[in-house]
């Protein structure tokens, strides 16, 4: 059980506060999470005054706790837990992306929290199966049934419009709004929305993934979800984990050949049983050499 460092609110209270990590890993093609308290709370440790920048607290307590050295690191949000108590609880939410060589317990897929985010087999199951119940919603406000109608479309990729990836926490807010989620109301999920959370954790890790998803549009932060040498299939689908959706494989290829993001390493990797893939690694100097411009790689779904 962690502690939190105290701070005086606006109104004299007593606010503690506290680090949440959302810890991202990718393994065989499945987006991680790294979690604690079986799979309910996501790994989260005490701002203590006085021992470096916040981003080093965080760094120290996940490498102590967990084992695992933390690469890019971005700071979140800030949330206001009213959940635990009399006391608000300030919760300082970091982004953090790591390598895994094997799946330990507390690594779960995302996808069990929000099972409508993964786009790549292209039957649309678990939307599906929510769709129902957010039109039900959306009519139950006769004067705010168009607004709300536009809304879930918009959101989820409903009736024609396109499939937004990076709107996991809007997604997630409306079927908060919606009452369709334990987080909203205590009792029983609706089918199909997926694993809760305790506090506001859930809410807290889609918003990483919304940001991780929008991040790999213009940045090359996936690398730090790579091992140090990977094939070009392995990049693909390290990426089209993440983004939930489908990429045309000569179009990624290309676009990764023309911005240079790569070099070849002179080895070859064997392992898949077919004709042995090339090697490369991330040609870290793309870092200095498009900081200006930035770095783009595609999520567009393409099938």
């Amino acid at each position: 059980m962690t502690t939190t460092a105290e701070h005086v609110g606006e109104h004299g209270e007593q606010v503690g506060a506290e680090l949440v990590a959302v810890i991202t890993a990718v393994q065989n093609a499945t987006p991680l999470v790294l979690t604690t308290a079986d799979g309910r709370l996501l790994p989260s440790g005490p701002l203590v005054p006085g021992r470096g920048t916040m981003q080093a607290n965080l760094r120290a307590w996940v490498t102590r706790q967990t084992g695992y050295e933390l690469g890019y690191v971005e700071q979140l949000y800030t949330f206001a837990d009213r959940s635990r108590g009399p006391r608000p609880v300030l919760e300082v939410s970091y982004l953090g992306l790591t390598t895994v060589s094997s799946v330990t317990p507390g690594w779960r897929s995302w996808l069990d929290y929000f099972p409508w985010e993964d786009q790549r087999s292209g039957d649309d199951g678990a939307l599906a199966a929510l769709a129902p119940a957010l039109e039900r919603w959306a009519e139950e406000d006769p004067d705010q049934a168009a607004r709300r109608r536009l809304r879930v479309a918009v959101t989820f990729g409903l009736h024609g419009q396109p499939w937004p990836p990076e709107l996991t926490l809007q997604r997630y807010e409306l079927l908060y709004e919606a009452g369709l989620v334990p987080e909203a109301h205590g009792g029983a999920a609706t089918p199909g929305t997926g694993q809760p959370m305790d506090r506001d954790h859930r809410r807290i890790l889609a918003t990483g993934i919304g940001r991780l998803r929008a991040k790999i549009q213009y940045r090359p932060v996936v690398f730090e979800m790579l091992p140090e040498s990977f094939t070009l299939g392995r990049l693909q689908t390290t990426v089209e984990a993440v983004a939930g959706q489908l990429l045309h494989k000569q179009n990624f290829r290309r676009l990764v050949e023309q911005q240079d993001l790569v070099e070849e390493t002179g080895e070859v990797d064997s392992s898949t049983g077919g004709r042995p893939a090339k090697l490369v690694r991330f040609r870290r100097a793309v870092l200095d050499e498009r900081e200006a411009a930035g770095t783009k790689l595609p999520i567009a779904r393409s099938r």
